[in-house]
């Protein structure tokens, strides 16, 4: 039996089947965009621990950031001794967030604690219970991260009742036929059926959703949001736990768009591997929680933080926004070039380096899920990490570390359209 194997049987005895496992192999070491197995065998890493390493694994800045901190301390739970390094990144968030106004930062552990807490915070300032979100988002976990995610296999599955007052209403999907005057004629409705817009605290949208398969929001519809809480004095919340930090070629997603969110939530990608997450927004809405009602344990743990100025420091270095513009443009058009000859194929699309593929029968449009988990199967005989996600299970999305050399980005590209084509 292999050293895998041996590893898959105890994880098969001594951890539940509900943490679903992609790979069948277990990692022994990673740099940049390369990861190695217990076995010594190299993969290259399209999936970034989910979105969590635009740059890269182990960056040599992070690391050095991560050590320096460690000889000083590791933890004083911010809530009893607070440290520089909270205040300074949060003074860093203030600035680099959409949003031309006053700003305020809170630290959290995880998107969905992120998410959470701006659910809160934007209850605490409007003094109102519902919240609206989107068919197809993610918001975490959590149960009230269950509650506001629109996707309920496998996500809500036999966890139920969930926390109450959450409202969905339909994502624009142009391939699928829900345009941008659907979504608002669902809210309308909402609003005359369900819930007083007198009674609606927030409308949370992911600009590009996440796990439910890049969809990227129009601008029409971010514009009418806006619109719609200006009018009914609702808190807009953009989650950016997986779009953030110059994925999509900006340092958010919400920078391509006019309009400014109230909060924004941010996670993954922010601290390069160590769990952190924040909340900023509006200082009269982040000021809205009485003292003691926000805070955490872990949050703002002082390595994570540590590891996040040296992530900041690495886009703004490393001109990463542009880094991800050039690198998207050349997946785009490989993979346009692909869908030229395999209809199945049915969309490209996405933000910079936040793109992805949807497979559809070309005759009936059934989602193919089966197709993208045989590129994805395929792809990883020749070493290269793939990750599905979409309601259906049939998008393939790519989520490299934005630093990753040309060359191996190049070897990607071949192995990807390898199983593209067979």
């Amino acid at each position: 039996m292999s050293i895998n194997q041996q590893l898959q049987a105890r994880k098969e005895a001594a951890t539940p089947r509900g943490v679903a496992v992609f790979a069948s192999f277990f990692a022994a070491r990673a740099r940049n965009a390369e990861l190695w197995d217990v076995e010594g065998r190299r993969y290259i890493d399209f999936a970034g621990g989910i979105g969590v390493l635009n740059t890269g694994h182990r960056h040599p800045r992070v690391m050095q950031a991560v050590q320096a901190q460690l000889e000083r301390f590791t933890h004083t739970a911010y809530q009893v001794v607070p440290t520089e390094g909270y205040v300074a990144l949060a003074e860093r968030l203030n600035e680099v967030t959409p949003g031309m106004f006053h700003k305020k930062t809170a630290l959290f552990t995880t998107g969905a604690e992120a998410v959470e807490n701006a659910i809160k915070i934007a209850r605490a300032h409007t003094g109102r219970p519902g919240v609206i979100a989107l068919s197809g988002g993610f918001h975490g976990r959590t149960y009230l991260g269950m509650a506001l995610t629109g996707k309920v296999n496998p996500y809500k599955k036999g966890f139920g009742p969930f926390p109450g007052s959450i409202y969905h209403v339909p994502a624009p999907m142009a391939l699928h036929g829900v345009t941008v005057e659907d979504t608002l004629f669902a809210i309308d409705t909402l609003f005359k059926s369900d819930i007083d817009p007198r009674q609606v605290a927030a409308i949370i949208v992911e600009p590009v959703q996440g796990e439910g398969g890049f969809h990227v929001m129009p601008e029409t519809l971010m514009l009418k949001l806006r619109e719609i809480c200006d009018a009914h004095s609702i808190v807009l919340i953009a989650d950016e736990v997986q779009s953030g930090f110059a994925r999509t070629g900006l340092m958010f997603a919400m920078h391509h768009h006019p309009v400014q969110p109230d909060l924004i939530t941010m996670a993954k990608s922010l601290a390069g591997g160590l769990p952190l997450s924040a909340v900023t927004g509006r200082a009269e809405i982040m000021d809205a929680a009485e003292p003691g009602g926000l805070g955490g344990t872990y949050a703002g743990n002082p390595l994570a933080v540590a590891a996040a100025h040296a992530v900041l420091d690495v886009i703004d270095e490393e001109n990463l926004c542009e880094r991800a513009e050039q690198l998207g443009s050349r997946l785009r058009s490989a993979l346009e070039t692909v869908a030229v000859e395999y209809p199945v194929i049915a969309e490209v699309r996405g933000l910079g380096s936040m793109l992805a593929i949807e497979f559809l029968d070309p005759e009936t449009r059934r989602p193919l899920p089966e197709v993208a988990k045989r590129v994805q199967a395929r792809a990883l005989l020749d070493g290269l990490l793939l990750l599905t996600c979409g309601s259906h299970g049939n998008v393939i999305r790519f989520l490299y570390p934005l630093t990753i050399e040309n060359a191996i980005f190049d070897e990607a590209l071949s192995a990807l359209c390898r199983a593209l084509v067979d």
